[in-house]
């Protein structure tokens, strides 16, 4: 199965409340961090939320 590397970009400064849980939510702890993450649903749906705030590659 796929893999995902998310890459936290940009500050939640100013985001709403439910987009800086989403990026707790992912693992995602300090900007500029990256988690590996499995490709779902679940997770496609975490990422479009806070798309202008991540970078996602695949990851074999």
């Amino acid at each position: 199965m796929a893999k995902l590397k998310i890459t936290w970009k940009k500050s939640t400064i100013g985001c709403s409340k439910d987009q800086k849980q989403t990026i707790q939510a992912l693992g995602l702890r300090k900007l500029y961090s990256s988690v590996v993450k499995e490709d779902n649903p679940c997770i496609r749906g975490m990422i479009f939320k806070v798309k202008h705030l991540v970078e996602v590659e695949e990851v074999n």
